[in-house]
């Protein structure tokens, strides 16, 4: 009996071993990236939409040298382009003297970068317009098109109050870029009689009714604030970055050019 229990002891061991191993497996397998591919459903109107919407250009910003030097001084993870943009902007001459300069310069209290923790497409954001066509007396199927009724502006935003919301908005709308590689704007606008040549069938003896909705892309995150000092020890210059705090935040940001397209054929109006 005391065999048959040791044996038994053992392979319960060995099989717990087995899991612990099979969890570490899974513990170390990358998860699998979000898809953000375009739904069949979702079409493009960049040529047919009868407002022009300016294009979004990311503000991306190579540093200058001492940018990157002043970037390269700090542990803290500095992404704003507002703030390199004023640092680019800037140059630091030394005095002939032989004296040594010591300065602190305050450049104010700044969002220094944003960490995106979840990124989703929501592919009917906002409804725009619904076409219609009544085909309950007809003897043949009709087709439906897509016409824009009335011009339609969507507009995003962050989803709370928070300091400097323009730079946060840009910030996070660069994560957002390049995670779904979809073109976003904070505002996009939809002209009066926008067309669009795809058909839908409209059986005898029912009424179709053909959606238009507006994507958007839920960004979430955290914001990290921080003051920002310009300091010159040694003839040295260098920022020192204090009182770092973290904030939670979340945006939604429209898909520019884009709309969301659901048909319904029904006996009843919808």
């Amino acid at each position: 009996m005391k065999k048959i229990a040791l044996l038994a002891l053992l392979a319960l061991i060995l099989s717990m071993g087995m899991s612990l191993d099979t969890l570490a497996e899974e513990a170390d397998e990358p998860r699998e990236e979000k898809s953000f591919a375009i739904p069949s459903s979702v079409l493009s109107i960049s040529k047919e939409n009868t407002y022009k919407n300016p294009t979004q250009d990311l503000p991306y910003l190579q540093p200058s040298s001492l940018a990157e030097k002043l970037l390269d001084s700090t542990s803290e993870k500095i992404e704003n382009p507002d703030l390199i943009r004023i640092m680019n902007e800037s140059s630091i001459h030394y005095p002939k003297l032989g004296f040594v300069m010591k300065a602190s310069i305050y450049l104010g209290e700044w969002p220094l970068a944003y960490d995106s923790k979840e990124t989703e497409v929501n592919w009917e954001y906002e409804k725009v317009n619904t076409n219609y066509s009544d085909n309950r007396g007809g003897k043949d199927s009709k087709t439906l098109t897509y016409t824009q009724e009335q011009q339609k502006k969507v507009s995003g935003g962050l989803t709370a109050k928070i300091p400097n919301a323009e730079a946060v908005e840009k910030m996070m709308m660069i994560h957002a870029a390049e995670k779904t590689s979809l073109p976003l704007s904070f505002d996009t606008v939809i002209g009066q009689g926008t067309k669009k040549n795809q058909t839908y069938n409209v059986p005898t003896k029912q009424v179709g009714y053909l959606h238009g909705h507006v994507p958007a892309v839920l960004e979430k995150g955290s914001v990290t604030y921080g003051e920002v000092y310009l300091t010159l020890k040694a003839g040295k210059p260098k920022l020192e970055v204090k009182n770092v705090t973290e904030q939670g935040i979340g945006a939604w940001i429209p898909v520019q050019d884009n709309v969301s397209f659901s048909f319904v054929a029904a006996k009843q109006p919808q």
